[in-house]
């Protein structure tokens, strides 16, 4: 899956470079899964130990005193977790969550995360509302932008890098009915820890039309991306739904 996602994105890239890059993405989402666990099983506040710089924070923290509401859209990329336990020391954090199936594991996920201070709601209907909610009020939503939506009327193609991804609508629709704004961040790992980096969206994504916007979220992630490809999770299969 990662050799065949990184030849859909990078099809001018040398084969070489590609299968480089393909080894050291397989051992960052090792390093991922290492480090997650440990993270799930520590004492409260594990992460901040690691959390060597935080770039432009103060991008959120003016517009939640402005008393508006914020998206943080986070990718695959680097340590979303530990991203996390920052976002909730800037303001109120309520995070849709899908539930891993197995009970064990989920009850150590959810623990973990409701330790951090997130307020987790499912992803549906009801989960939706509550980030609604949380937006008008002024507070945080995150969102996982780089998610494949399971239902083909969430979401609509567009490019990511070379390629064509079905990706979610549900940002764009928030954005219009609350006025909230969007950041992108990420954890990027680090010799010593991990480096924090937030940056504000594109202005088209706060465009009325929905293509414009949703190619800009793209446009996000791919930014992002760019500055470590090898922490993104080139695994996840981003683009199982394709357009006829």
């Amino acid at each position: 899956m990662t050799e065949l996602n990184l030849a859909r994105c990078f099809p001018d890239m040398d084969e070489k470079e590609r299968q480089q890059l393909a080894r050291r993405s397989l051992l960052e989402t090792g390093m991922l899964a290492a480090e997650t666990c440990v993270l799930y099983t520590s004492r409260p506040g594990w992460a901040y130990r690691y959390i060597v710089e935080v770039h432009n924070d103060e991008i959120i923290r003016a517009y939640l005193n402005s008393g508006r509401g914020v998206i943080l859209a986070a990718p695959h990329l680097g340590n979303w977790e530990v991203l996390g336990w920052q976002l909730v020391k800037l303001g109120p954090t309520t995070n849709m969550y899908m539930p891993p199936k197995l009970p064990a594991v989920d009850r150590l996920v959810r623990k973990s995360r409701e330790m951090a201070g997130f307020n987790l709601v499912s992803v549906d209907r009801k989960g939706l509302y509550s980030v609604l909610k949380a937006l008008k009020s002024g507070e945080i939503g995150g969102i996982l932008p780089d998610q494949t939506p399971k239902d083909d009327s969430a979401g609509c193609y567009a490019p990511f890098f070379a390629a064509q991804a079905f990706t979610m609508t549900m940002l764009s629709k928030l954005t219009q009915s609350t006025g909230c704004a969007v950041v992108f961040g990420f954890a990027k790992r680090v010799p010593k820890g991990f480096d924090l980096y937030f940056e504000d969206a594109p202005d088209e994504i706060y465009d009325k039309d929905e293509a414009t916007s949703v190619n800009a979220l793209n446009k996000g992630v791919e930014s992002l991306v760019k500055r470590a490809p090898e922490q993104y999770q080139w695994e996840y299969n981003r683009f199982r739904k394709q357009p006829q």
